[in-house]
């Protein structure tokens, strides 16, 4: 697949992103990060509000990542979120159809076309207008193999030009879906809106994702972005 693909498809995999060496720089970052937002039971397994990091910041700012995500946004686009995910047999979940609706911002303010609201972590967030996500893309950059046994997104192709789905809306709308392998220090690239879902982990490796957000516009009516990088 090519950047083409994602206006089409909503998603789109490169397989060579980061080296091994930028591989384990990442692993370790993940592991050391402390704060709120951030679950654990014998090892991290998520980490909410990951663009404090700076180790981070200086990725999402990277010619590597910023030669996937600017053809697509343009060359005025910066990071809005980041989420760490790891799958492992101490901390496995299934995640059911959905799309990503939410955004991370300054501060909550009584506008139309935003809400529901809510806090994840100590950050503020809300459900923006559609014209907001369709000019988002989210990269996922993978630090180890992922495949249908540990929890690869599945995607319904397509499904991002739909707007805003309702769920029965959603059922309607995965009979048909394709699972996306994404290799160790690869990156896939997806739409917010598009529908994606995924299994528990069938394997004891570990499946560590860093989830960056990008945007490509400001947000109307004086609502301020939380993180801006």
């Amino acid at each position: 697949m090519n950047l083409i693909d994602i206006q089409q498809h909503g998603f789109a995999v490169f397989p060579e992103v980061l080296n091994q060496i930028q591989i384990e720089k990442f692993r370790e970052v993940a592991a050391q990060i402390e704060g709120e937002g951030i679950s654990k039971r014998e090892s991290v397994f998520a980490i909410r509000n990951l663009l404090d990091a700076p180790e981070i910041q200086e990725l999402a700012r990277s010619k590597a990542v910023r030669d996937l995500i600017e053809p697509i946004l343009g060359e005025g686009c910066f990071a809005v979120r980041g989420i760490f995910f790891d799958k492992t047999p101490d901390a496995n979940w299934k995640v059911v159809w959905h799309q990503d609706l939410s955004i991370a911002v300054q501060k909550k303010q009584e506008v139309e076309g935003f809400g529901p609201w809510s806090e994840k972590a100590g950050a503020v967030h809300a459900q923006p207008p559609r014209e907001v996500l369709e000019n988002m893309l989210a990269i996922r950059i993978h630090l180890d193999d992922c495949d249908e046994s540990n929890g690869a997104l599945r995607v319904v192709s397509g499904s991002h030009l739909l707007g805003k789905l309702e769920s029965t809306s959603m059922a309607q709308q995965t009979s048909e879906f394709e699972t996306v392998p994404v290799p160790n220090g690869g990156a896939m690239l997806m739409r917010p809106l598009l529908l994606h879902a995924s299994s528990p982990s069938q394997s004891p490796n570990h499946r560590r994702v860093i989830h960056l957000e990008f945007a490509g516009c400001e947000l109307p009516d004086g609502v301020e972005w939380r993180w801006k990088v």
